[in-house]
């Protein structure tokens, strides 16, 4: 959230800048200049230089020795002292030749000068008279490098410490970012698929907007919005949409920006929050993930005293103490509810809950066609036929659906996305992606049985809720082989023949192991985790065993949730072995139901079998088919990663313990 809320995320970054900042620039530009200049003033005088009276540059100048030079006065308390320097001729001079050069020797006097001798000089063409103010240009000049000096030192040590002493007190800043109303908005039209959260929201945006239309009736804004609802939902995204479409200061911050190592930093962080509220009110202060600094109090270890208790007591008085802060409201997201503080949640700092569920099939619809804007869509594409594939899915993930979708399309060099890459973007994202491991035919072999097994009791038992979709040896994400129901339509209710049939249809895979190959492998093991936390929550939770509508699961609690911890067992050990005793009688029925079921269709479970060793993957009409039939009556269209065509992709060769690599059309190799 932080980075959306920076107001300079959208300008492009000048890299050389950032790397190169102008004050180190300047600070090492000073130190290169004070280091020539001492270099150069604190040069030990050389060989070929004179130092000569004033006596002396009068009679080598008559002597015609002299090439040329400079005469400067520096008055001194009213006496004329002047400084003659100049360079001499090489004629007559006893100097060294070096090559072809002649080495320059400089002279110079300082003293007094009369008039007469004044004109003497002049008098032979070689001197020049300099103004009294280039004098105070040479002062200057000497100066300049000692000044630079010690502004360079001062702004090294000095300003560093200033500004030490600042970041030090900056601990209890508060790092709220206020969104500018110049950036790009989020509106309510780009949100949804939860209509009642954005009904409840936009009462706090009308009233900012006409305060006095709530106030003639009595009516207050509600101080705090606490929004709740799984990830993925649009929490933030709904948030950012009332910054969109309220006219006042919006204030975003994260939960865990308030906590540091430093004792009392969160607890002054939120008071400087507040304060920077008070004075841009009326304004809104949002606090994403709000349950990393409002967990209940008083649990896990280290007592009540720690930073984070003490930054959660300071955010409570805050939010409604003596000192209330008009016109400042509070909007925080937050999945997990249940481990908030108690008193953060009471009317008067909270006073409104807005629940963001997972959307139905209708938000679902309405959700694909707010992120289809994007989205290059083929004309075939029906997103009422996504929508209703996708039950369960959060809009996050139906975002992640269209661009996993567009990213196929590109990777196969397609101009719009079509159907097919919309399936298998839900596949991937339901199932996992195609893995093309190297399987011998008997582990083929046992994959397909096992598919067969819970492809044949889903059709024979489903009543119509969630019908077979497809049966696949081939690897998705852990599994070697999958077969894949989809649902017709969102499960809001799980009755005991719903529940009795999925376990069945779970043992299913085993039984066919154990009647067509005589032996059971470890493939089920998935398979056997899965029905029995189903038949444990029949029993522990749902009262639907013999042991009555009584539940058994009050000692669940986990450590360091925010709550107090809880192990007291609520049954005796008696009851605990009734209830392993129901948990397997569920399961042995259903096993033996299995059993049954696949014994009265052997010639069917070898007939998909067989299919699936040919085709690695059928859809499930064709399984009905076989029921029905006794045969496959409609063409088995390959697998969709068999139609692509990825030009001259090789697979390389690998060792036992390796996985294989393949790209998308590549040929999968079974060893003999």
């Amino acid at each position: 959230m932080s980075d959306e809320n920076n107001d300079n995320s959208h300008k492009p970054r000048n890299l050389n800048t950032e790397r190169f900042p102008a004050k180190v620039i300047l600070i090492w530009l000073g130190i290169i200049c004070v280091i020539i200049s001492i270099y150069l003033y604190s040069a030990p005088p050389s060989s070929n230089h004179k130092e000569w009276k004033i006596s002396d540059v009068l009679k080598e100048a008559e002597a015609g020795n002299i090439a040329e030079g400079i005469i400067k006065t520096e008055p001194s308390e009213g006496i004329n002292i002047v400084v003659i320097e100049g360079k001499l001729k090489p004629t007559g001079l006893e100097a060294v030749t070096v090559g072809s050069k002649v080495p320059e020797v400089r002279f110079s006097a300082r003293g007094r000068l009369t008039d007469d001798n004044l004109n003497r000089l002049q008098q032979t063409g070689v001197f020049k008279e300099l103004p009294s103010g280039s004098v105070m240009k040479d002062i200057v000049s000497m100066l300049l490098p000692l000044v630079l000096f010690v502004g360079v030192i001062y702004f090294l040590f000095v300003r560093q410490m200033r500004m030490a002493g600042k970041g030090a007190m900056s601990f209890g800043k508060s790092r709220a970012k206020m969104l500018t109303r110049d950036r790009e908005k989020v509106t309510f039209k780009e949100v949804a698929g939860c209509d009642e959260a954005k009904e409840e929201v936009s009462e706090i945006v009308e009233f900012l907007r006409d305060p006095k239309k709530f106030q003639k009736i009595g009516g207050r804004i509600p101080k705090g919005v606490l929004l709740v609802g799984p990830p993925g939902t649009g929490k933030t995204l709904l948030a950012r949409a009332v910054a969109g479409e309220a006219d006042v200061p919006f204030f975003s911050i994260s939960g865990s920006d308030f906590v540091e190592m430093f004792v009392g930093v969160g607890a002054a962080r939120v008071r400087d929050m507040f304060e920077q509220g008070r004075k841009s009110a009326p304004c809104i202060i949002f606090i994403d993930e709000i349950d990393a600094v409002g967990r209940q109090r008083g649990a896990g270890l280290g007592g009540g005293n720690d930073e984070r208790e003490q930054t959660l007591n300071s955010l409570l008085v805050e939010m409604d103490g003596f000192d209330a802060h008009e016109g400042v409201i509070i909007v925080a997201a937050t999945n997990r509810p249940d481990v908030l503080d108690s008193a953060l949640l009471r009317p008067g700092r909270f006073d409104r809950q807005v629940t963001i569920d997972l959307p139905d099939i209708t938000g679902r619809e309405e959700v694909l066609r707010v992120h289809a804007k994007k989205i290059t869509l083929s004309k075939d594409v029906d997103l009422s036929v996504i929508a209703r594939n996708t039950p369960g899915f959060s809009g996050a993930d139906l975002a992640n659906l269209l661009n996993e979708s567009a990213l196929l399309a590109a990777r196969y060099s397609k101009k719009e996305v079509d159907m097919s890459d919309l399936d298998e973007a839900r596949e991937k994202i339901s199932f996992g992606r195609e893995r093309r491991r190297l399987m011998d035919s008997d582990d083929k072999k046992i994959t397909a049985y096992h598919e067969a097994g819970h492809a044949i009791i889903q059709a024979v038992v489903d009543d119509g809720k969630m019908p077979l979709h497809k049966v696949t040896i081939i690897p998705r994400g852990q599994a070697l082989g999958m077969a894949m129901f989809m649902p017709k339509k969102d499960i809001l209710h799980q009755s005991k023949q719903f529940l009795l049939d999925r376990i069945c249809t779970g043992m299913g895979g085993r039984v066919a192991e154990e009647l067509v190959l005589k032996d059971v492998t470890s493939g089920a093991s998935s398979d056997i985790r899965m029905v029995t936390k189903i038949a444990r929550h029949m029993v522990c939770d749902w009262g639907m065993s013999e042991l009555g509508p009584v539940a058994y699961g009050e000692n669940q609690d986990h450590i360091f949730l925010g709550k107090e911890i809880t192990r007291t067992q609520n049954y005796s050990e008696e009851t605990a072995r009734k209830i392993d005793s129901a948990i397997l009688h569920i399961v042995d029925a259903q096993y033996a139901r299995a059993r049954t079921i696949l014994l009265e269709h052997m010639d069917a479970l070898e007939i998909v079998t067989q299919a699936l060793l040919e085709h690695e993957t059928i859809e499930g009409k064709h399984v009905h088919e076989v029921l029905k039939y006794g045969t496959i009556q409609s063409e088995v269209k390959p697998a969709l990663n068999s139609m692509r065509k990825t030009g001259d992709a090789t697979r390389e060769k690998s060792s036992k313990d390796e996985e294989p690599t393949t790209l998308p059309g590549a040929p999968t190799p079974v060893p003999a």
